[in-house]
């Protein structure tokens, strides 16, 4: 086992920090609270971070996953919000390791240089939350190809996108198994459309969520990704990426918070004193930090199997939970530290609290991640 930090991994967090370094906090709070940050993206595309899962041939950085989330973890870690643009990393699975060699031809390179933008997942239903068996979207088969009816929700960067994943149920599900019968294409949104329709969904974060209602989309036989009906088996590269990632992001945001409020604590003065001094404020910001450190162990534990291409479902769903129980622990006690200037939005603080809160929720709420950890690692019944 070695811990050593590679010379490249040190030499890409600099990178991405003198990008960052160029949208400091008044960009990031000049978004808000629509606003999607075009200014930002084109920098991380030109400079080939958003092509880091793209293998070389096609024009991408040929990175792997663990790179990839250095960077989703530099840019939080520098103040930004990287979820506006993770999608183009954790959609890189499914499409790498299921699609075919024309579609890879057809869309990586374009994706690499910018042309088109891959940052939109069509999953989640209103009835289907992180039930995916259950979704309702059908995808029906016609003489070119696939007509598609539905609906999804919280589809967030579909407005900002021009290609989008889409898991539709192509037959019904199997007595064996709910997941038999679902498929996975790739749909090029670009054109305007009746049979699309897009809505944003306000939140209470600068998401750039999205409604997406298809009304019988009509999508070539070319758009289907893998094999029909196995659609569920190519979404489980992508989930355990984007928890890899998601994880990553936490990571960022938790050694902002940390660190933000160290320096804080360490330059306000109280009663003569610096609050720093006092046990109250200093040891919430300790434990975080220690909770932070130790969540990036299971991080790159989770990556390092990714890559290998070994199974790592229990590791990436650990890795999503401890991060994001991590950053949500640092975000309190930064909040704590700055005490009512924390609310005050030049700080930054508030901005980043109300950001790393959703990653309790989303893309899986941690219960979730409890009850698959206790039915299928450690063997208990199922508790839902």
């Amino acid at each position: 086992m070695d811990f050593a930090v590679s010379e490249d991994i040190d030499h890409l967090r600099r990178e991405i920090r003198e990008v960052c370094a160029r949208f400091p906090g008044e960009y990031w709070r000049g978004l808000e609270p629509d606003t999607y940050p075009d200014e930002f993206v084109r920098a991380l595309t030109a400079g080939g971070w958003l092509a880091a899962l793209i293998p070389d041939e096609y024009g991408g950085a040929g990175l792997d996953l663990t790179r990839a989330g250095v960077i989703l973890e530099e840019i939080n870690r520098s103040g930004g919000n990287a979820a506006v643009c993770h999608a183009q990393m954790y959609t890189m699975a499914a499409l790498l390791r299921h699609g075919s060699d024309a579609q890879k031809a057809s869309y990586l390179p374009r994706i690499a240089s910018g042309e088109l933008r891959l940052q939109a997942f069509g999953v989640t239903e209103p009835d289907a939350g992180s039930d995916t068996p259950r979704i309702e979207t059908r995808a029906e088969r016609a003489p070119d190809g696939y007509v598609l009816h539905g609906q999804k929700v919280f589809t967030s960067r579909a407005l900002h996108s021009d290609l989008m994943l889409v898991l539709a149920r192509t037959a019904p599900a199997s007595a064996a198994t709910r997941t038999e019968g679902l498929s996975l294409f790739v749909v090029d949104i670009r054109a305007p459309s009746d049979r699309l329709t897009i809505r944003p969904l306000p939140t209470m974060i600068n998401h750039h969520t999205t409604e997406v209602f298809f009304d019988g989309l009509e999508v070539p036989h070319e758009a289907l990704v893998g094999e029909e009906g196995q659609g569920f088996r190519c979404l489980l590269d992508s989930l355990n990426a984007e928890r890899i990632l998601i994880a990553a992001e936490c990571i960022g945001d938790g050694r902002w918070f940390v660190e933000r409020g160290a320096d804080y604590a360490g330059r306000r003065e109280v009663f003569g004193r610096p609050i720093g001094a006092n046990q109250g404020v200093q040891f919430p910001l300790a434990r975080a930090h220690a909770s932070v450190e130790a969540a990036d162990l299971m991080r790159f534990r989770a990556a390092w199997l990714f890559d290998r291409g070994r199974p790592c479902g229990p590791e990436a769903n650990m890795a999503k939970l401890l991060a994001s129980e991590a950053s949500w622990e640092a975000a309190n006690a930064c909040l704590d530290t700055y005490g009512g200037y924390g609310f005050v939005r030049e700080y930054d603080v508030e901005r980043k609290f109300r950001e790393t809160r959703l990653y309790r929720v989303a893309p899986v709420a941690n219960n979730l991640i409890l009850a698959y950890l206790g039915r299928h690692v450690l063997g208990m019944p199922r508790s839902f």
